[in-house]
């Protein structure tokens, strides 16, 4: 099995078409070839003439921790070429910018989830590639969480940087595939090739989108494991609660909530009752963990982890995003005054006079159901069914694999 990256190298006549060209690197520290050399070395080392490189948030080097802190520009000091940093003063890319390359390889490691920013990197670079006639190149990667489609699609006017456009929350395609609906959806007219990976099977067990052959490199600091890749498409609404999502600890955005006044058990036995088949395909186990930094730092947390991985592990079963919903609206109903949504102050990715979960859920259909005491989990199943079959039919023929 091949990563684009690794086909690139390998196959001489797929290089072909950049000789003569300048070319950029869109990278982060997962953008490593099969022995794990970064895809910049390799391919300078492969007599490619990159001429620049770029860095989407937390940066090439990924050295970023936290969640909105940018990134400056700066000059690699083994081989000269200018950084560009694409979440730092700004988020597209730039004339100037986009004047240091003729070519741009996107190698970026995805989580299948609509809110991981590197998705509006890409659209972003396509649409200034457009503008300045410049050819993009994804050089595919797997989807860890696979091919499975869950929860509702953003609606049109609450685009932003962790929404690139009206797709679900897990959308199911590799970035190449996803190059491919910006440019249909968004009506491009682009220079765009996917250097597609050889033999990924989304289906085949164990991994189910992530290859046995392949280790998990963090494609960003808290993306530190598959399983928490499996679970991002829920975990990450945490983010717009006050409730810890486990950052500050070793194994951030694998619970479902953390906080020092809620009963994990509790909420758990809730869960259970009220809608038992949203927690299908993974195991629930209630911790303890002390933040050292981000939500709730120096308190001692009760929370519920998700271990979505070995015997536990059912793909076709397992929804993080219901899975997510299903523990709000259990708080919500043991703690009926809980402050669970942070407030308008918090402008989560720059956005002003919006609720950051709300941002996040491309909405507020998710909030509204958690809110609302009379809701069955029915009520969010049929807006999220309908949604989730739509993009299932509107992406079927752009899937490479």
């Amino acid at each position: 099995m091949k990563f684009g990256i690794d086909r690139l190298l390998a196959e001489a006549d797929l290089r072909a078409p950049l000789d003569g060209k300048r070319v950029a690197l869109v990278a982060h520290p997962a953008s490593v070839t099969a022995d794990l050399t970064h895809s910049l070395d390799a391919l300078i080392g492969a007599g490619v003439n990159i001429t620049s490189a770029f860095g989407p948030q937390h940066g090439l080097k990924g050295d970023k921790q936290d969640n909105m802190v940018e990134t400056e520009d700066e000059v690699d000091a083994t081989y000269g070429i200018p950084v560009f940093s694409l979440y730092g003063e700004v988020r597209r890319p730039t004339a100037q910018m986009m004047s240091s390359a003729d070519v741009f390889l996107f190698d970026l490691q995805d989580l299948g989830c609509r809110i991981y920013t590197f998705v509006t990197t890409l659209l972003y670079l396509l649409e200034e590639a457009e503008k300045h006639g410049k050819s993009v190149w994804v050089l595919d990667r797997p989807n860890p969480a696979g091919r499975p489609v869950e929860g509702t699609r953003l609606i049109p006017g609450h685009e932003s940087f962790v929404g690139a456009g009206p797709m679900p929350m897990r959308h199911g395609l590799t970035l190449g595939e996803m190059g491919q609906w910006f440019i249909r959806h968004f009506g491009l007219d682009v220079d765009y090739r996917v250097i597609a990976m050889h033999d990924w099977l989304p289906e085949a067990a164990p991994g189910f989108g992530w290859p046995e052959s392949r280790i998990w490199i963090n494609p960003s600091p808290n993306a530190a494991s598959l399983n928490m890749a499996r679970g991002y498409a829920g975990t990450v609404m945490i983010e717009g609660a006050t409730l810890s999502e486990g950052r500050g600890t070793t194994r951030p955005l694998e619970v479902l909530f953390g906080a020092p006044d809620i009963d994990a058990k509790a909420v758990m036995a809730e869960m259970h009752r009220f809608a038992p088949e949203w927690m299908a395909g993974c195991a629930l186990r209630d911790c303890w963990f002390e933040p050292t930094f981000h939500k709730h730092s120096g308190q001692l947390c009760n929370a519920l982890m998700i271990h979505a991985e070995g015997e536990f592990y059912d793909h076709a079963a397992f929804r993080p995003w219901r899975l997510q919903a299903l523990a709000f609206k259990a708080i919500r109903t043991l703690y009926p005054d809980y402050p669970i949504w942070r407030g308008t102050d918090f402008k989560y990715e720059y956005t002003d006079d919006v609720l950051a979960i709300d941002v996040i859920n491309g909405g507020p259909a998710l909030r509204e159901w958690v809110d609302d005491a009379g809701s069955t989990p029915d009520d969010l199943d049929a807006i999220a069914a309908a949604d989730e079959q739509s993009w299932h039919e509107e992406v079927a023929d752009l899937l490479l694999y």
